[in-house]
């Protein structure tokens, strides 16, 4: 089985290469190792996939010519979406970054992937989808149509996207809606990394929502279990109304247990033995205030489970995190 997997040198992108190299997949990866946080970080990550065989392409998923070349010379029979611009506040200021990479290059994607009759297209949908919605925690059979920034607008306009190449042609989607992924070899612009970075160098971090402020935090190894169990689960195969014959699925992919920022921080004090400089701050614009996983559909398909909680994951981060930056600064 060859396996397509764009976003490659991103975090969720790279644990899941590694996880299923091991396994002895066939992995083509995409990735552009843009500037939106350190490249070094993914040049980093690239190094230990590439010494575990991944087929590696450096290219934006935006460039037409370039991601079509990729599926004609591949053909992949499985392709894993991960590439994206992401972050909410990013998105108040850098708005063209997200249509170029979330809504061009996805349809990109999208399009070879009917093209080139992909057997099982997954993509990476967002929790930001959900929105205004009030009634926690969420599940996939709620409303998602107000979003309440651009990032999550574009995050729905894949799932609508994908929908309808499924009613269209056929193609198999799963869309997964993670919920606050963590974890070793993290996203620096992530509140858990930028937190943990300011204390052990004793410098202020900024709380907003004056710390009152819930996420459902999901830890990656229990994300990457998750993605590689849905790979095989074709929808339509596993479909139960027989009269619905559009072989399109989304999951939540998340913890079903949000955690207040204050705790939060209160881990990483203990773990790192700083006390945090807090520097209160109102919610900023396009953040929700509380997210929460409704996870029953996901652990009736595949019997998921949540193994890693905050306690110990982000204990787990911190030491990735003092290791990493010892040995290459």
């Amino acid at each position: 089985m060859k396996i397509l997997i764009t976003g490659v040198a991103g975090f969720i992108g790279f644990h899941l290469a590694n996880y299923l190299l091991k396994k002895k997949f066939e992995i083509i990866g995409i990735d552009s190792i843009n500037d939106y946080y350190d490249p070094e970080l993914k040049i980093a990550r690239l190094k230990i996939l590439k010494s575990k065989k991944l087929k590696f392409k450096h290219l934006n998923i935006a460039d037409k010519l370039k991601i079509d070349r990729v599926f004609e010379v591949e053909r992949p029979s499985i392709v894993i979406h991960l590439a994206a611009q992401a972050g909410v506040r990013f998105s108040i200021k850098n708005p063209h970054d997200y249509i170029e990479s979330n809504v061009v290059g996805f349809q990109n994607v999208l399009e070879n992937c009917r093209n080139f009759n992909v057997n099982h297209f997954l993509y990476a949908s967002s929790s930001s989808v959900y929105g205004l919605n009030k009634e926690i925690p969420f599940s996939e059979c709620q409303t998602t149509d107000k979003p309440s920034n651009l990032y999550g607008a574009t995050k729905k306009s894949n799932e609508l996207a994908a929908f309808s190449y499924s009613h269209l042609y056929s193609l198999p989607t799963t869309g997964l809606r993670f919920f606050t992924v963590y974890g070793p070899w993290g996203r620096p612009d992530m509140a858990y990394f930028k937190f943990t970075k300011n204390i052990i160098q004793g410098k202020p971090i900024n709380v907003y929502g004056n710390g009152d402020m819930y996420r459902d935090f999901t830890y990656i190894d229990d994300v990457v279990t998750a993605i590689a169990e849905l790979i095989n689960i074709v929808p339509l195969k596993n479909i139960k109304n027989k009269d619905d014959l559009v072989p399109a699925e989304i999951y939540n992919i998340g913890n079903n247990k949000p955690e207040s920022l204050e705790y939060f921080i209160q881990i990483i004090e203990n773990a790192t033995k700083i006390k945090a400089i807090k520097n209160y701050m109102p919610m900023q614009m396009g953040e929700i205030y509380k997210t929460c996983a409704n996870i029953e559909k996901i652990q009736k398909l595949i019997n998921f489970k949540v193994t890693t909680n905050l306690s110990v994951g982000l204990p787990l981060f911190i030491d990735w995190y003092k290791n990493f930056y010892k040995n290459n600064n």
